[in-house]
């Protein structure tokens, strides 16, 4: 029973019908999979987020699991940015929370934008 975390790109196309971005989630999830977001999602998704679009917005964000940043999730991502710092590669706070939430969890990130996320420990399935 896979559990997958959505990034905010992935999530943005979802709620404004982009490509074949819901025909491709119908797909890929199977009865019992879930489907999540974090509250870096959230946040992204209220920046961009213009008027008129909240009510779209949130029925759609009502029908993902909500996953909470703990401290326990704050300190890991802390961790990850500064081990990847160490080796070159500057992760930014948003990317490494959810990174983070997605490892703790033991999701798997669907993502646009692999090179965000350079964990091996990360499991990121074609989108």
């Amino acid at each position: 029973m896979p559990h997958y975390l959505a990034d905010t790109s992935l999530i943005v196309d979802l709620i404004n019908d982009r490509g074949d971005r819901r025909n491709f989630v119908r797909q890929l999830l199977k009865p019992g999979d879930t489907l999540g977001y974090c509250t870096i999602n959230l946040i992204e998704v209220y920046t961009g987020m213009r008027p008129g679009e909240e009510e779209a917005t949130a029925g759609f964000m009502v029908r993902l699991l909500y996953y909470d940043v703990t401290q326990e999730i704050a300190k890991l991502a802390g961790s990850l940015r500064y081990q990847w710092r160490r080796q070159g590669h500057t992760l930014s706070l948003a990317d490494a929370t959810i990174a983070a939430v997605a490892l703790h969890h033991n999701l798997a990130l669907l993502t646009d934008n692999r090179k965000h996320f350079p964990m091996p420990e990360l499991a990121l399935p074609p989108i």
